[in-house]
């Protein structure tokens, strides 16, 4: 077996996930990596609202994708579907990784639940969509993580990451669609902005970290194809390229004073302004 660590990524097929998927392989991981779409030309999410129709909207990646790239790097791939909204194939995929590879050394959330109505406004609002968001953010988060944990547990280490969402500390500064975000999606990432502290809380001396960390506004794939992010950086919020939160990630789960960052809300673009600067001033400091 290996002794080679590991990082499973979910949503891995495009956007933040992909791209924290590959920053992980260059930093010597092997890699797990899940989505829903397996194949080139599967992939499609809903429309962010109902009042836009219920056509699933075709979006690029996939895990066969995602997986060539990361062996390419000189690492070793594992691609697990997993359907967020599905807790038996959630649990499924975390016991997959485990029976395969024997270990998981960084588990990084990422996927969220790609749900109908979930920038829905106030009024139209249904609770069946609502509580599906619950669901895959909150509830099958917290099966996926039951099911890692023991190993890492075992292990005497590991680090969770948890990529959290603005939307659910900050009020919209415009309806959805507007600018802002729906109610549904902000409750169910603030239920999930909880799990990390309860982590720390409760296993941090037995050698488990878990963060939180705030990609800042990344125009994903899913959400081009979606449209209505123009509205958003017109509200004032600068999109962040997807590698800013993938090399985030990994400096969380990799850099020695990174437990100087637990019990807050990282922000990615801050912090990895802030760790090439530093880069910068040892390497010129170096030169003189």
């Amino acid at each position: 077996m290996s002794g080679t660590r590991v990082a499973l990524v979910t949503g891995a097929s495009r956007g933040i996930g992909r791209e924290t998927a590959l920053a992980f392989a260059r930093a010597g991981f092997d890699v797990a990596v899940t989505a829903r779409t397996v194949r080139e030309g599967q992939g499609a999410v809903p429309p962010r609202s109902r009042r836009d129709g219920d056509e699933p909207i075709a979006v690029p990646g996939s895990l066969e994708t995602t997986t060539a790239e990361i062996e390419a790097l000189g690492v070793r791939a594992l691609p697990v579907p997993m359907d967020l909204l599905d807790v038996g194939s959630v649990r499924g995929a975390g016991r997959r990784v485990l029976d395969v590879w024997g270990r998981i050394d960084v588990l990084v959330a990422n996927a969220y639940a790609q749900t109908a109505g979930n920038m829905d406004r106030l009024l139209d609002i249904d609770l069946a969509d609502a509580a599906a968001m619950i669901d895959g953010n909150y509830l099958h988060q917290v099966a996926l993580i039951q099911t890692v944990l023991p190993a890492m547990l075992d292990r005497g280490s590991g680090v969770v990451i948890d990529l959290v969402s603005g939307s659910a500390a900050v009020d919209p500064p415009a309806p959805p669609g507007e600018g802002g975000w729906g109610l549904s999606y902000a409750a169910s990432k603030a239920a999930f902005a909880r799990i990390a502290g309860m982590i720390n809380a409760e296993y941090r001396a037995r050698g488990i970290r878990a963060f939180n960390l705030s990609p800042g506004f990344v125009v994903t794939e899913a959400g081009r194809a979606r449209g209505g992010t123009r509205a958003v950086e017109d509200a004032g919020f600068e999109a962040v390229p997807a590698t800013v939160p993938a090399a985030a990630a990994v400096w969380l789960a990799t850099a020695p004073d990174a437990d100087r960052l637990l019990g807050k809300v990282v922000w990615a673009p801050k912090l990895i302004e802030e760790t090439t600067a530093r880069g910068a001033a040892t390497r010129e400091d170096g030169r003189t």
